[in-house]
């Protein structure tokens, strides 16, 4: 295999944390650049890892030889920096949520067909081992259909996590966008959309903030989904699970309860109906605190040397974000909005 050389923009904690440290693991893959205007940060990285820094995406962009990047930069500039990269001829991963608008996305995607190039969107929920077995067990049809369901994520905030806490760009609407539920809650609503086979068409959503200080953006969000089929269920995003990360997704299906990641030993427990239970410890989950492999940039590099478009694509990665916005709509009119 050829050498695949790969540059990071954004040198933030999702690039510590996940991007970078996962493309160090994979064998025929070099970070051969890194970028991030805060040049102390770029430097930190260049040097951990053997690459170039940059303080300018666009000047990482003509570094010679460069197969692909990662997009790990605040919401605002995914679109532009995805456009540009694809433009210029490389594969693009781009953090979640993909873009901050519908038309943001659809350009993203048409850049990438006009290129030619593979475009992917960081939703890593999907490759979770408790979601794909829980994917495994819904299609076996043991539990028959699902009738409803209910899907959390929260935590004690971005000050936790990002490398500029309380004052980062997280709490900033004009980097951001959008809080919790641009955070979280599109990581649920990629993963309801993969578990349950179906596309999610209506959303009422309750979105807000209710404790953070000195921000414009939602810390907390409740929405009630439908799907093509009728299935109803909540989603709930919040950055203020103080005490404790949940994660966790319950389906009540025909013929008993799916329960993940709810239990810390066994994350994937199923109750059946006839008072049986099955549980499957399905190896850890990462969590702010303790990370272990997301799978989406090993995943990422596969399809890149298989020249094979990713599962997790810009389409996919649109369809996620419309389920946002649909609930940020929602909230601003007091409706039920439909998902176009």
């Amino acid at each position: 295999m050829t050498t695949l050389k790969i540059g990071v923009i954004g040198c933030g904690s999702i690039a510590r944390k996940r991007h970078l440290p996962e493309y160090a693991l994979l064998p025929n893959v070099e970070i051969a650049a890194v970028c991030d205007p805060n040049e102390e940060r770029a430097n930190e990285m260049a040097t951990l890892y053997g690459a170039a820094a940059y303080t300018d995406y666009r000047e990482l962009l003509r570094h010679e030889g460069l197969d692909a990047v990662s997009v790990c930069t605040p919401n605002a500039l995914h679109a532009p920096i995805s456009i540009a990269a694809l433009e210029a001829g490389k594969h693009v991963l781009c953090e979640k949520p993909m873009a901050v608008s519908a038309e943001e996305g659809e350009a993203m995607i048409a850049a990438a067909e006009k290129a030619g190039k593979w475009l992917m969107i960081g939703h890593n929920q999907r490759l979770m081992l408790p979601h794909r077995k829980a994917k495994e067990i819904l299609a076996s049809g043991v539990l028959g259909r699902i009738l409803t369901f209910r899907s959390a994520f929260g935590h004690g905030g971005p000050e936790t996590w990002s490398i500029e806490g309380a004052e980062g760009w997280f709490f900033k609407k004009e980097l951001a966008f959008i809080g919790a539920m641009g955070d979280l809650g599109v990581h649920k609503a990629d993963l309801l959309r993969y578990l349950l086979g179906e596309e999610i068409i209506e959303v009422g959503g309750f979105v807000g903030t209710l404790h953070k200080q000195n921000t414009d953006v939602d810390d907390n969000a409740v929405c009630v989904l439908k799907t093509e089929s009728g299935v109803i269920g909540t989603l709930a995003a919040s950055w203020t699970y103080k005490a404790k990360e949940d994660n966790s997704t319950t389906l009540y299906c025909e013929h008993g309860i799916l329960r993940l990641i709810e239990d810390t030993t066994y994350n994937v427990i199923v109750d059946h109906n006839n008072g049986e239970r099955t549980l499957h410890q399905m190896g850890k989950v990462a969590t702010n605190e303790k990370q272990t492999e997301s799978g989406i940039v090993r995943e990422f590099v596969g399809h890149i040397s298989a020249d094979a478009k990713p599962t997790i694509s810009g389409e996919e990665g649109l369809k996620s974000l419309k389920v946002i916005l649909a609930a940020l709509k929602s909230a601003e009119t007091g409706q039920i909005v439909q998902v176009k």
